[in-house]
């Protein structure tokens, strides 16, 4: 399936602490069991607010099917905005990622999809309702005496990054007709693209609305849940009480991910006395006036002390914001060292700043470990949306404080053959990538895209240019060497279309995206271009219509013309020097 498959987005890749802990949620489970095996409708639709323990429920349930002997569990995709991968937000990677996963279960769907493929070479790439037919209809009849049904897993809906996408994946959904048994389980929040499409319609499917259920059933899992975890980290005297627990779970209001935040902002002190001091300030700081009031009372207690607020004194709470947004913006998951070094900070200094914020983001053990991540999407939507305006954040500051970064490192890294190749006559090899720092490899890549999401990029106009353009050749040489010669060519015109008076400095890396040489060798970045090197020198004559010429300085602001066509190019080093040698056949 190419590089729609995301591995990243299956059942058993999730942490073992991701689903329902033992003995909680028994009835919401039995139900999906029993409809999984003898209900007729063929979608089950799981809907609840943020923090309700939607994936949680979803985990368990994939565990659950993928043992039982009277259910063929098909494939599972866990959407996600937290983890920072791309792939895990698009709709486009759901259908080819679980018809590749049930063809690895099943050879005789296996040997239909093939056949299918074969019919359209290019199924993976067109539209999900082509790619539901190719990849899923087409094949499950294979199946059609199976004797079991097939259930298929996707988690989150609501986390996929196109509303568009996702409205024409649950129609084609809805519209599956196939003579095996085949079932979906989706889980998502309620949001209106999502509950206004077909599978919202009780008559055709099943519906649970997590928010609804039984208040005293799901507080009792809460506080179950609650001792638990109390319970693993008891010390020499008992820091709690039956009624404190019992407090919490009722002011949790159904929401799993309140207890788990709480959980672990009480747990990060060691002794028993800062821990029920931090116990009795959480009871007293709960509002429960608004669905989302006990988890945002929680956000902002968690996120103010973090910063040590003074009400004199912001500047702490200003640089907290700035690393959560980046945090929440970044594009793949970074490292400690690695964000340490696009905000221009010291890495233990920025560990120091994340440690009061281990309940509500994923913080790498180690420094170079990528991962850096808020633990709920909710996190990142109570600061962008219903944080109290000390602590709220612009969905700008994230991508203006990363787009600096990228451009002030690559300003610093960036220079001429950074990976270390003798000749552009030799093909990049996958040792050249290691003298590129994770920091440098994600300024290089996501620089643009950045930019891209600022609504007013005139402020950083003149810090691209004249950052920027001095290093486009260098720039050009880390994306050969990365394998990322296509996505240079599409930042380009991204740029092109963003920045103002751009246009002129990179117009040369059109023809950089048609040449093919600059994917195998990092130095035919700079032979592409040759035709802004001015006085090249006839060395020899190797054939009445053959020259070869040499030159040894880069000069782009001049060009040459010539009548002659370039047959060939490469460049060597002789004594430091950078040497061009090209090959030309014309009239002399």
């Amino acid at each position: 399936m190419g590089n729609r498959f995301v591995p990243a987005a299956l059942h058993d890749v999730q942490p073992e602490e991701a689903g329902c802990m033992q003995g909680t949620r028994k009835g919401v489970l039995s139900m999906f069991m029993e409809w999984a095996k003898n209900d007729p409708m063929r979608i089950f639709w799981l809907a609840g607010l943020a923090g309700t323990g939607k994936t949680s429920i979803a985990v368990t349930l994939s565990r659950m099917l993928h043992n039982e002997p009277g259910v063929l569990l098909g494939g599972t995709f866990f959407c996600s905005r937290t983890a920072n991968v791309p792939e895990l937000t698009d709709a486009r990677c759901i259908i080819p990622t679980l018809a590749t996963v049930l063809a690895e279960r099943s050879r005789t769907f296996a040997a239909a999809l093939t056949e299918s493929l074969n019919a359209d070479s290019r199924a993976t790439l067109k539209s999900v309702s082509v790619q539901l037919t190719a990849l899923l209809q087409t094949p499950l009849a294979s199946l059609a005496s199976l004797g079991c049904p097939i259930v298929f897993i996707i988690d989150a809906l609501d986390e996929c990054s196109d509303d568009n996408e996702i409205k024409k994946l649950l129609q084609a959904i809805s519209a599956l007709k196939c003579d095996a048994t085949v079932k979906f389980i989706l889980t998502s929040r309620p949001e209106t693209h999502i509950s206004t499409s077909p599978i919202s319609s009780l008559d055709f499917n099943s519906i649970l609305k997590l928010h609804t259920i039984d208040t005293a059933e799901v507080t009792e899992d809460i506080r179950l849940y609650i001792i638990d975890a109390f319970s693993r980290q008891l010390l020499d005297e008992m820091w709690y009480t039956e009624p404190d627990v019992t407090a919490l779970a009722t002011r949790a209001d159904g929401l799993f991910i309140f207890a788990s935040t709480i959980i672990s902002y009480i747990l990060d002190t060691g002794s028993p006395g800062r821990r029920m001091a931090r116990l009795q300030k959480v009871l007293s700081a709960i509002n429960t006036e608004a669905a989302t009031g006990p988890l945002d009372a929680m956000y902002d207690l968690v996120v103010t002390r973090a910063a040590s607020v003074r009400k004199t004194d912001t500047e702490e709470l200003d640089e907290t914001k700035r690393v959560l947004a980046c945090i929440l913006t970044t594009r793949v998951p970074l490292s400690v060292r690695a964000l340490a070094e696009l905000l221009n900070c010291e890495a233990t200094e920025l560990r120091g700043s994340l440690r009061r914020l281990h309940s509500v983001v994923h913080v790498p053990d180690e420094y170079d470990q990528p991962g850096l991540r808020a633990l709920h999407a909710s996190f990142g939507d109570y600061l962008f949306e219903r944080a109290a305006d000390r602590v709220r954040i612009s969905r700008t500051l994230g991508d203006d404080a990363l787009a600096r970064g990228c451009i002030q490192l690559m300003q610093k890294r960036l220079h001429f053959n950074i990976s270390q190749s003798r000749s552009s006559y030799k093909s990049n090899r996958p040792s050249m990538r290691d003298s590129i720092t994770f920091s440098l490899k994600y300024a290089c890549m996501q620089w643009v895209y950045h930019i891209e999401k600022l609504s007013h990029t005139s402020m950083l106009d003149n810090e691209i240019y004249n950052s920027f353009r001095p290093r486009f050749l260098f720039w050009l040489e880390v994306m050969s060497v990365l394998g990322q010669v296509q996505r240079a060519a599409a930042m380009l015109i991204i740029l092109i279309a963003t920045v103002s008076h751009i246009f002129n400095c990179i117009r040369a890396g059109y023809s950089y995206r048609s040449c093919s040489l600059s994917r195998w060798s990092s130095l035919n970045s700079f032979v592409t271009l040759t035709h802004l090197w001015p006085r090249l020198k006839k060395q020899s004559s190797r054939a009445r219509h053959t020259s070869t010429y040499r030159h040894c300085r880069l000069q782009p602001k001049t060009r040459w013309y010539t009548r002659h066509s370039l047959r060939c190019a490469r460049v060597s080093f002789l004594s430091r020097r950078l040497v061009l040698i090209a090959t030309v056949t014309g009239q002399f």
